[in-house]
């Protein structure tokens, strides 16, 4: 009985990669920008020029957001093309960076999330002016931290805003 299960197995087996016709497709293969529908580009439109040399499941992560996109309200379709662009805009490191925050926030206990997002509800209600210092203030620590900051006459670090504003990180 198991000989004969053995053989049709193996027949079964044989039949499959002998019919001719079908392709082997990896399952992580995502379609490239070309391939996308014109209403996939059009959400993904910030993706544009990076989206082929994209990794297939970072692809995948993107696709999915699309399918969901229409569904979304108004208020939050806006936001999500603003990450997007925000996203798009960041270096690779930048990115890796993020994503290595938002990993570590995952494992972190409830407590110490619920302090990070009282902190984020309390940055978001700054006025402008102090959400630039604080911007500012961030980017000089970065600079000193990575021995880069430029001494004026006065002996003062020069600062350098960033291009991005501080958002909780993509998954």
């Amino acid at each position: 009985m198991a000989r004969t299960r053995l053989a049709f197995a193996l027949a079964v087996a044989c039949w499959l990669i002998a019919t001719p016709g079908h392709a082997v497709v990896s399952p992580l293969t995502q379609p490239n920008w070309a391939e996308l529908s014109p209403e996939q580009k059009r959400i993904l439109a910030p993706l544009a020029s990076e989206w082929d040399q994209m990794e297939s499941f970072r692809r995948k992560k993107w696709v999915g957001i699309a399918q969901r996109y229409p569904s979304l309200g108004a208020e939050e379709q806006a936001r999500m093309q603003r990450r997007m662009t925000e996203w798009a805009k960041l270096t690779p490191e930048e990115r890796k960076q993020a994503r290595d925050k938002y990993k570590t926030l995952q494992k972190s206990p409830p407590e110490k999330k619920a302090v990070v997002k009282q902190k984020w509800q309390e940055y978001k209600q700054l006025p402008e002016s102090e959400k630039a210092r604080l911007k500012a203030e961030a980017a000089s620590k970065q600079a000193q931290a990575r021995g880069k900051t430029t001494s004026h006459p006065a002996g003062k670090p020069s600062t350098t805003t960033p291009t991005t504003s501080p958002a909780p990180a993509a998954r």
